[in-house]
Order: structure tokens, then sequence, then C-alpha cells
């Protein structure tokens, strides 16, 4: 009886340990998109045009609804983990899809980040794409350092 208990203890840290790996990898990757840097970068240090700043407006607010849209996904995927791993207490195939679930989700609000920057660059001259490929090179490597 003792060993099982062990066992069980064993297998729900193992659960709550990928749920806290996900969550924070999810956190990591909304915090990127958060922060204010890459977008004040591009307002306020590349000198945009007026055309530019309205592109960029347009492309800003579309990607926000997405974004927000991913979040919510994101939200939710937790709550399903949260649920599997409560209903049994266990690494169950439920526990397993749910945590699936929600690395799909991360990884798709992640390509859709990609997508959005590289749909920023598009809007800039070729100047200001190559201040700005280094700076999004340095967000994505800041924590590396």
């Amino acid at each position: 009886m003792k060993g099982l208990r062990g066992l069980l203890l064993t297998l729900v840290l193992v659960a709550l340990a990928a749920g806290l790996g996900a969550w924070g990898g999810a956190r990591y990757v909304l915090r990127a998109e958060q922060e204010p840097s890459l977008h004040a970068f591009l307002h306020g240090k590349l000198n945009l045009s007026s055309d530019q700043k309205a592109k960029l407006d347009v492309l800003e607010s579309q990607f926000a609804v997405r974004r927000s849209a991913r979040e919510a996904e994101l939200r939710l995927a937790n709550a399903e983990l949260a649920a599997a791993i409560e209903a049994k207490h266990e690494n169950s195939p439920e526990v397993q899809s749910a945590i699936e679930h929600f690395h799909d989700v991360m990884g798709e609000l992640q390509k859709e980040t990609i997508v959005h920057i590289l749909d920023m660059r598009a809007i800039l001259t070729p100047n200001q794409a190559a201040i700005f490929d280094k700076r999004v090179s340095e967000a994505l490597t800041e924590e590396t350092k």
C-alpha cells in the first residue's frame, strides 16, 4: 500500500511538473509578445513614415485579436489540464492529451507571433529592416546571454 501511495504521489508530481513547465513556456512566449520593447523600438527608433505607421496600426490591431483568442485558448487548455489531473491524480491519457492540447495552442501562438513580426518587417525600408532584424535577434536571444 505504501509503495502504491508513493507511485501515485510521484505521478501527480510529474503531471504537475509537466503542467508547470508548459505554463512557464507559455508565459515566456506571451511575455515576449506583451513586452512593449519591440513595438516601442519599431515606433520610436525607426522613423516610420505616416504610411508605415498606418500599415503598422492595422497589423497590430489584427494581431491583437488573434493573440487575444490564442491566450483564451491557452487558459482553456490549462483548465483542461487541471481538470484532467484533478479527475484521476495520475499521468493518464487524459492528462497527456491535455498537455498535448496546451502545447499545440502554445505552438500556434508562437507561429502567429513570428508571422506578425515578419509582417511588420515587410512594411520597412531595407535600412529599417536591417536595424529591426538586429533588434529581433537580440530579443530572441536576450535570456540566453
